[in-house]
């Protein structure tokens, strides 16, 4: 899924469970997962790690066909930035990434320089 969600993919969000601190990344990535509940951890069943995911309220409705809701899950894979600060993202960032800091419910998330270029190159410092 591209980081280009909507807010309308997003208007039962309630919440943002961050697994691990979002404040250290530069990027994640962002998904919308099919799952059976709408408010307790996804199951996570691709490569990587979930460092987040969104709750849904209690006016969120599973798909008529599958029963099953749709739900942003956050995540990252082991050749990304975190792991590999000089691999492939040493500069740039996969289509699906955004900056964890402009992430809240309902809203999609933006790229920004540091998720984009890199903590070295937006001049912040790496945690």
């Amino acid at each position: 899924m591209s980081s280009l969600l909507a807010e309308s993919d997003l208007v039962h969000e309630a919440g943002v469970v961050w697994l691990e601190n979002h404040e250290r990344l530069d990027y994640v990535r962002q998904a919308l997962d099919k799952t059976k509940r709408r408010d307790t951890t996804p199951p996570y069943a691709r490569d990587g790690r979930m460092v987040g995911f969104a709750l849904l309220d209690e006016g969120a409705a599973p798909d008529p066909d599958s029963g099953l809701y749709r739900r942003r899950v956050f995540f990252l894979l082991s050749h990304d930035r975190d792991s590999l600060p000089d691999g492939l993202y040493r500069e740039g960032a996969p289509g699906e990434a955004v900056d964890p800091r402009t992430i809240a419910p309902g809203k999609p998330g933006t790229k920004t320089p540091r998720s984009q270029r890199g903590s070295a190159a937006a001049g912040t410092p790496a945690p």
